[in-house]
């Protein structure tokens, strides 16, 4: 039976937050406010957790998951061939509401789906995200809805679609945006836009001039 947190309060947040980095470690799901639209997440590293988190999406391994991070400093443990352009983008909008693909460490032990070899990485700006990703390290957190339906920007609207199949729910009040992150494809010499979203390609041009968008 899934469980539910108000963590506008103090006491209600780090009630929540102690049950969540059980829930993560037990290879059950969670859903976390973020800066943008709320999120389904799971531990990174669990591929049995991640592949349930895709059910619960009824969504298929051809769309991976991305992983949220607390920190930039994760980058270096988890990405390879990080560009300059990539690097200034992150000093430029994280946290917020943009996220990276870059080649991952060949090393990884993870499974996020048919990723090509690749990670899409972001550090949001949520506090309770953020508090969370500090305690459990990098977690695969995809938007908290039924594939094809709408993003939720508030906790009902996540657990009206997701249900049971979510074991921990952070209710942090209605999110900031309406709208996903942007992504930002940085694996080669030219930053390419794959989705427009919480920052506009002119935003992200005066940090790199020469973004592609098709």
């Amino acid at each position: 039976m899934a469980v539910r947190f108000d963590c506008s309060m103090p006491s209600g947040r780090a009630d929540g937050l102690r049950a969540a980095v059980s829930a993560v470690g037990r290879g059950e799901l969670v859903v976390l406010p973020t800066d943008t639209v709320y999120g389904i997440g799971a531990d990174a590293f669990d591929r049995d957790a991640v592949d349930r988190l895709l059910e619960a999406k009824g969504r298929d391994r051809a769309m991976p998951s991305p992983v949220l991070v607390a920190s930039a400093d994760a980058l270096h443990e988890l990405v390879t061939g990080f560009s300059d352009q990539g690097w200034a983008l992150v000093e430029a909008f994280w946290p917020g509401g943009l996220t990276l693909v870059a080649r991952h460490q060949p090393s990884l032990t993870w499974d996020l789906g048919e990723t090509h070899g690749t990670v899409a990485v972001r550090m949001p700006s949520d506090p309770v995200a953020l508090a969370l990703l500090a305690e459990t390290g990098p977690m695969a957190v995809s938007s908290a809805n039924l594939t094809g339906h709408p993003s939720p920007q508030d906790c009902d609207a996540a657990r009206d679609m997701l249900g049971d199949s979510v074991a921990v729910y952070l209710d942090g009040g209605p999110t900031e945006a309406a709208v996903a992150s942007s992504i930002v494809d940085v694996t080669g010499p030219v930053p390419v836009l794959k989705r427009a979203g919480a920052i506009s390609a002119e935003q992200l041009r005066k940090v790199v001039p020469d973004l592609r968008v098709p």
